[in-house]
C-alpha cells in the first residue's frame, strides 16, 4: 500500500515522531495553562499541518477541534500570501473570516521554516474562559447574532518576525473579563506552538526537508487509502437518520438534524438537506465544525490504527444547505455550537447503526453540560466559573455504557471539585451518580450524573448549556431511551424554579444550581439482561429492587438479596407474551 520508494520502517518512525510532536505540544499546554477549562477540563487541541494546510498529525485531545485546523491554516495562506516569515505567530477565532469554530476557541498557529523555506504549521486551539459578549464565559445560548458573543479576531499576526503585536495583546486584555487567565492561556498556546516548531525541526535535521515532505505525503496517501478500504467493506446504500435538540429558548422550537449517508464503493457522502435553518440562538455550527463532527463520527467505527491526518477525510464528503444550523452565514451566533456538533455525530452514529450494528453503541448523554457562573465580587473584580462535565454513555453491543467517559466528540475531562472551589466563589455540594437512571437494555447505559453548585459571591449570571430533557437519548436494538436532564435552581426551597435546558438566569448569594445530566440509552432488550448483572447493580446501589422489577423483569428477594429465578422467569415470560 505504501509507494515503492518509501521504506516502511522509516515511515513508521516519521509517523510516530509526528504524533509525538503534537502530543508534546498538548502536554505543554496542559502544564502551563492558567484556566481550569484548559488545564483541568482539557478543552484544547494541537496539530501539525503541511505548508499546503493538510493535517499530518493531531494531538490526543478534542475530536471536534482537529478537523478544523486545515481551514484555519488556509486562512493564513490566503490572507498573508508572500508575507509569511520566520518568527511569525498568527491568532484567529472568527467563524466567518478565519476558519474559526466559535469565538471562545482561539487558534494560535506558527509557521515552521527550515532552509529558509516554509515547511508547515504548528497549530493550537484552546477554549478561553472568556472572550467577552453578553454572558460571562461567552457561551450564550440566547445570543441572537454573533456580535453579542464577544471579540471577533480575524486572521492576524500575534508576532511579526519574532516581535509581539502589542496592540493585539491590549485588545484581548481590554475585551475579556478575566485577562490574566486568557492571556495566560494564550501564552501557553504560544509555548506549545514553539515546542512544535522545535520538535519538527529535529525531525528535519535527521532526515532533511525533502525526505520529510516525501514521507508526510505518503502518510496522507496511506491514511486515505486505509479509509477507502474500510468504506469499501461497508454495504452500498443510502441511510437516513433524524435527531433533535430541545428548542425551549428558540423562537422556531426544536432543532432538527437530518442526515443522509450514502455509501458507494470506497467513498461516502453525508448530506444535511432537511436540517433546520440557522436559528437566532447561539448554537449554529460553522461548516468546518460540522465536517469535523462527521469525520470524527465515521472514524469511530474504523480501525483505530489509521493515522490521524487529512488524508482520512478525503473519501468522506459533506454537504449542507447554506444558512442552515449546520452551515450558517453571518451574523448567525455560534457560541454554544458544540451542542449541534454532538447531535451531528450522534445522527451519524444513527446511520452507522443501520450499516454496522455490531460496532455502534446506543446514544449517550449528549456531550458536556456547560455551567457558566460569572459576575463581580464586592471589590468589582470579575470572576468566571466555567464547568464542563459529562459521562453517561449509552449501552454498547458488547457491554454496559462506561461511567464517567466523555462523549467521543469531546474527549474532555470533568473539572475537579477542589480546583473549582479554589479558583471561583462557588461550593460544589453534590457530585455523584443518580440511582435508577440509565437507559435499560441487555447492556444498560451508565447512570446520570448530578452536580450541585452554590454561589458564594453577592450575585452572578448563570448560563446553562444542556439538552435531552424532551428529546431523550435513543436506545438501539430494543434498548430503551435514556433519562432526561434537569436544571433546578434552589431545589426544595420556596423559591425553587426550573431552568430550560439552554437558558440564562441570575443568581444571588446562597443560590444553588442543581443539574442532572441526561443518561444514555440502552442496547438490546432489557428482558435479555443477565439477572446476575441486574443483582450486581442493585448491590452497588445503582438501581433499586423496585426499579429492576419494573424495567428488567428481575425479581430480587429483599431478605436474602438473591435473584428469585422462578419468579423472574415467570415475570419475563408474561412481559414477552404481552409485547408480542
Amino acid at each position: 500500500m505504501l509507494p515503492r520508494d518509501i521504506d516502511p520502517v522509516t515511515f513508521e518512525v516519521v509517523r510516530n515522531a509526528l504524533d509525538t510532536v503534537v502530543d508534546e505540544m498538548a502536554l505543554t499546554i496542559l502544564r502551563t495553562a492558567y484556566s481550569g477549562i484548559v488545564k483541568d477540563a482539557m478543552d484544547f487541541s494541537t496539530g501539525f499541518c503541511t505548508r499546503e494546510g493538510e493535517s499530518i498529525a493531531m494531538g490526543v485531545t478534542i475530536v471536534f477541534h482537529v478537523g478544523s485546523f486545515p481551514q484555519a491554516v488556509r486562512s493564513i495562506l490566503t490572507k498573508f500570501t508572500g508575507r509569511i516569515y520566520p518568527g511569525d505567530i498568527y491568532i484567529m477565532n472568527d467563524p466567518y473570516t478565519s476558519g474559526g469554530i466559535h469565538l471562545p476557541d482561539v487558534y494560535v498557529i506558527k509557521p515552521v521554516f527550515a532552509e529558509e523555506e516554509l515547511q508547515g504549521f504548528s497549530c493550537t486551539v484552546a477554549h478561553q474562559t472568556d472572550i467577552g459578549g453578553i454572558v460571562p464565559g461567552s457561551n450564550s445560548t440566547n445570543s441572537r447574532e454573533i456580535y453579542q458573543e464577544g471579540l471577533r479576531i480575524p486572521t492576524t499576526k500575534l508576532y511579526d518576525r519574532g516581535q509581539p503585536n502589542e496592540t493585539m495583546f491590549d485588545l484581548l486584555a481590554t475585551n475579556v473579563r478575566v485577562p490574566d487567565h486568557v492571556l495566560g492561556d494564550i501564552r501557553s498556546q504560544i509555548a506549545a506552538a514553539n515546542m512544535g516548531d522545535r520538535q519538527y525541526l529535529k525531525l528535519v535535521d535527521r532526515y532533511g526537508t525533502s525526505m520529510v515532505q516525501q514521507y508526510t505525503n505518503a502518510l496522507l496517501h496511506y491514511s486515505e487509502q486505509l479509509v477507502r478500504n474500510e468504506i469499501a467493506g461497508l454495504p452500498d446504500g443510502t441511510y437516513d437518520f433524524t435527531h433533535y435538540i430541545d428548542g425551549d429558548n428558540i423562537d422556531t422550537g426544536d432543532v432538527k438534524i437530518q442526515v443522509r449517508m450514502t455509501v458507494e464503493g470506497e467513498s461516502m457522502h453525508v448530506d444535511f438537506n432537511g436540517t433546520s435553518p440557522q436559528v437566532k440562538a447561539g448554537i449554529n455550527s460553522p461548516m468546518n465544525f460540522t465536517e469535523s463532527s462527521v469525520w470524527g463520527g465515521v472514524r469511530q467505527v474504523m480501525d483505530v490504527n489509521i493515522p490521524n491526518s487529512s488524508g482520512s477525510h478525503h473519501p468522506i464528503t459533506v454537504t449542507a444547505p447554506e444558512a442552515s444550523v449546520v452551515n450558517p452565514v453571518n451574523p448567525a451566533p455560534c457560541g454554544a455550537r458544540g451542542i449541534v456538533g454532538y447531535r451531528i455525530m450522534e445522527a451519524v452514529f444513527g446511520c452507522l447503526a443501520q450499516i454496522v450494528p455490531d460496532r455502534v453503541p446506543a446514544d449517550g448523554e449528549g456531550g458536556n453540560t456547560i455551567i457558566s457562573i460569572g459576575g463581580y465580587d464586592l471589590d468589582h473584580r470579575p470572576f468566571t466559573y466555567v464547568d464542563l462535565f459529562a459521562g453517561s454513555r449509552g449501552g454498547r453491543p458488547n457491554g454496559d455504557g462506561p461511567q464517567g467517559a466523555s462523549h467521543p466528540g469531546g474527549n474532555s475531562s470533568n473539572t475537579p471539585v477542589e480546583i473549582a472551589e479554589v479558583e471561583s466563589p462557588v461550593r460544589i455540594e453534590e457530585y455523584g451518580i443518580l440511582p435508577d437512571t440509565g437507559g435499560p437494555g441487555k447492556y444498560r447505559a451508565s447512570q446520570s450524573i448530578v452536580r450541585r453548585v452554590r454561589l458564594l459571591e453577592n450575585e452572578a449570571i448563570l448560563q446553562l448549556r444542556s439538552d435531552k430533557r424532551r428529546n431523550r437519548a435513543y436506545g438501539l436494538n430494543g434498548g430503551k431511551s435514556g433519562d432526561p436532564s434537569w436544571n433546578i435552581v434552589n431545589p426544595g426551597r420556596d423559591d425553587e424554579y426550573v431552568v430550560s435546558p439552554m437558558g440564562v438566569t441570575t443568581m444571588k448569594q446562597g443560590d444553588v444550581i442543581h443539574h442532572v445530566l441526561a443518561s444514555g440509552g440502552g442496547w438490546g432488550d432489557p428482558l435479555d439482561r443477565d439477572p446476575l448483572l441486574v443483582l450486581e447493580d442493585v448491590m452497588e446501589e445503582r438501581l433499586t429492587i423496585e426499579y429492576v422489577r419494573k424495567e428488567y423483569g428481575v425479581v430480587i428477594n429483599e431478605e436474602s438479596m438473591a435473584v428469585d429465578e422462578v419468579a423472574t422467569s415467570t415475570l419475563r415470560a408474561d412481559r414477552r407474551a404481552v409485547s408480542n
